[in-house]
């Protein structure tokens, strides 16, 4: 079965975009916890991060690096946290969640995103990129 994610990636469903390459897809999630939080995407379809090749593991971090250091220049925050839940979607994902504190990274403070302020914001979290 084709996951919600794997329909996003091939442009069957729409997104905020901030990342994409041969490998990997990040985007803002729709229901962020918090403003900024982007899901970083292998475009290989896997239901458990840790199933995923040792290289497709071995290649997230520095992607989720570089799209963290971009959120930070855009969304005032303490750090980035860094987040593999993987509940929501059979899709290996990481959460990149700009944070003030651990408490920052509940999922209980989810909200629908506006989708114009969430445009706006990939718009210009992909300046950094």
């Amino acid at each position: 079965m084709t996951s919600l994610f794997s329909k996003i990636i091939a442009g069957e469903l729409p997104s905020h975009r901030v990342y994409d390459d041969e490998y990997f897809v990040a985007f803002l999630d729709i229901n962020p916890i918090q403003r900024g939080h982007t899901l970083v995407v292998p475009r290989q379809e896997i239901d458990r991060f840790f199933d995923c090749s040792e290289s497709v593991l071995q290649a997230s971090m520095p992607v989720a690096k570089r799209i963290a250091r971009a959120i930070e220049q855009v969304v005032p925050c303490n750090r980035i946290g860094v987040m593999i839940a993987g509940l929501d979607v059979p899709h290996a994902h990481v959460h990149l969640v700009p944070i003030q504190t651990t408490g920052d990274l509940s999922f209980a403070q989810a909200q629908p995103g506006n989708s114009s302020e969430l445009a706006a914001l990939a718009i210009q979290i992909q300046s950094f990129l």
